[in-house]
């Protein structure tokens, strides 16, 4: 959720600029989703 705000400024999102804000970084997303599914396993 913290990367909404954020303008991307590197990979493919960054071509969109400011249009980028506003956005969630799939990228975060779907690290979080590992993390959260490791950390259910593993814990």
């Amino acid at each position: 959720d913290a990367t909404v705000p954020l303008v991307a400024r590197k990979g493919r999102a960054s071509y969109l600029g400011e249009r980028s804000a506003g956005h969630l970084d799939p990228g975060a997303a779907s690290a979080a989703i590992l993390l959260r599914a490791a950390a259910r396993t593993l814990g």
